[in-house]
C-alpha cells in the first residue's frame, strides 16, 4: 500500500507541475507580452541584417512622484497619454483661437447688408484660406442663392447659410476611422504606413499616433524605416519610451523594407494590435524614392496586409502641399491625411481641398507641439471651431 501511496503522490506532483507550466505558457503569450529575450532599456540583434528591437527604458520616463516609496524614493512609471476625447475640446478651443478663415468670413458677414463688393471679399477670403477654386465657386452659388430665395441677409442667419454649406464641403459622412484593429482572420497586427515628403513631421506624428492609440488600450510596435536620418531612429525610440512602446530599428542607411518588415515579425510574434511604420521623407519629384516606398509597401505585405497608409502634409504649405500629395497618392495607395500644423497661419481650407484632390478623408489633425496635440479629425467640430 505504501508504494501505491507513494505512486500516487508522484503522479499528483507531476500532473501539478505540468498544470502550472501550461499556465505559464499561456500567459507568456498573453495580449502584450514582450519577447522574453528583450530586456527593458537593450537591444537586441533580430536579424541576421543588423536589425534591432528597442524594447521600451522606464528609467528615461520622469519619475511619478505620486508612486513614492515609504524611505520617499519613486518609481519610474511610463506615461498614460491624453484620451481623444479630452483631445478634441481643447483643440477645438486653440482652432477657434487661432483660425483666420472664419475670422475673415464672420467680419464681413456682420456687415449685414451684402453688397457686390462684399461678395467679392467673401469670395476673395475663401481662395485665399486654400479652398480652391471649385470648392469656392460652390460655397459662393450656394450661398447666393439661398441669401436671394429667403430673402434675408442678416448677419446671423447667413452665418448658418455659410455653417451648412462649409460642412457640406468638408463632408462628414466620409469614414474617418483608423484601421487599427488586429487582423483576427489572419492573426496578425493592423499595419499602418506614414509617408510624405521631407520636414513635414512624419517621425513626431508616428511617435503621437502611436501615444493615441494607447490611450486606446492598443499593444503597439513602432518600425523606424527612416534609416536615412540619423535622429529618426533615436526620436522615434525616445517616443517609445515615454508610452511603453517597442521600437524595431536597423543601422543607419540600411534598407527600409527590411526594417519594415522585422517591424512586422515582431508585431506577429508580440501578438500586438498595430505595427506603425514610420517612412522616410522623400522628394514627391524623386522618381526612385518614390519607387522605393512602393517596395516598402510590398515587403510588408508578405508578412501582414497594409491596413492604413497615412499622409502627413503640413497644412501651411497650402497648394504646393497637394502637389506632393497626388504624386505620393501614384506611388502608393493613400488611404488618409493627417494635417499637422493646422494653426497659426495655417488656412482650414486645405482640408477640403486636399480631399476633394486626393478622394480620402483627412483623418487626423495636429494643432501644437505638444505630445497630445494629435487628434482625430471631426467635420462638425472642425467647421464650428471655423465660425465660433
Amino acid at each position: 500500500m505504501d508504494s501505491v501511496a507513494l505512486y500516487i503522490a508522484l503522479a499528483v506532483i507531476v500532473f501539478v507541475v505540468a498544470l502550472l507550466v501550461v499556465v505559464a505558457l499561456v500567459r507568456g503569450r498573453g495580449k502584450g507580452a514582450e519577447p522574453p529575450a528583450i530586456a527593458p532599456g537593450t537591444t537586441s540583434p533580430d536579424s541576421s541584417d543588423g536589425t534591432t528591437v528597442t524594447a521600451p527604458d522606464t528609467r528615461a520616463v520622469e519619475p511619478d512622484t505620486s508612486g513614492a516609496t515609504d524611505d520617499g524614493s519613486t518609481v519610474a512609471t511610463i506615461e498614460r497619454p491624453e484620451a481623444a476625447a479630452g483631445r478634441l475640446v481643447r483643440l477645438r478651443a486653440r482652432l477657434a483661437r487661432s483660425n483666420k478663415l472664419g475670422q475673415g468670413l464672420l467680419a464681413l458677414l456682420s456687415r449685414g447688408d451684402l453688397t457686390e463688393d462684399t461678395w467679392d471679399e467673401i469670395e476673395e477670403t475663401l481662395l485665399t484660406s486654400d479652398l480652391g477654386v471649385g470648392p469656392t465657386t460652390e460655397l459662393m452659388n450656394e450661398l447666393r442663392t439661398e441669401v436671394k430665395i429667403q430673402g434675408n441677409s442678416d448677419p446671423a442667419t447667413v452665418r448658418q447659410y455659410l455653417r451648412s454649406d462649409l460642412l457640406g464641403l468638408v463632408d462628414p459622412m466620409l469614414d474617418r476611422s483608423l484601421a487599427t484593429n488586429r487582423n483576427v482572420g489572419l492573426d496578425v497586427p493592423a499595419v499602418v504606413m506614414v509617408v510624405g515628403v521631407n520636414g513635414t513631421g512624419k517621425t513626431t506624428t508616428t511617435g503621437k499616433l502611436a501615444r493615441l492609440l494607447v490611450a486606446q488600450d492598443e499593444d503597439v510596435v513602432m518600425g523606424a524605416a527612416d534609416t536615412f536620418r540619423a535622429a529618426a531612429a533615436e526620436q522615434l525610440t525616445t517616443w517609445g519610451e515615454r508610452v511603453g512602446v517597442p521600437v524595431v530599428r536597423g543601422p543607419e542607411g540600411s534598407d527600409p523594407a527590411s526594417v519594415a518588415f522585422e517591424a512586422v515579425t515582431a508585431g506577429i510574434a508580440g501578438d500586438c494590435d498595430v505595427v506603425l511604420i514610420d517612412t522616410a521623407g522623400r522628394l514627391h519629384t524623386k522618381v526612385g524614392l518614390m519607387d522605393e516606398l512602393g517596395k516598402v509597401k510590398r515587403v510588408i505585405e508578405k508578412k501582414a496586409p497594409v491596413s492604413e497608409v497615412l499622409l502627413v502634409l503640413d497644412a501651411t504649405t497650402g497648394q504646393n502641399g497637394l502637389v506632393q500629395a497626388k504624386v505620393f497618392a501614384e506611388a502608393v495607395d493613400i488611404t488618409g491625411v493627417v494635417l499637422t500644423k493646422l494653426d497659426g497661419t495655417a488656412k482650414g481650407g486645405i482640408v477640403v481641398a486636399v480631399q476633394r484632390e486626393l478622394g480620402v478623408p483627412v483623418k487626423l489633425i495636429g494643432l501644437g507641439e505638444g505630445p497630445d496635440d494629435l487628434a482625430p479629425f471631426d467635420a462638425e467640430a472642425f467647421v464650428d471651431a471655423l465660425l465660433s
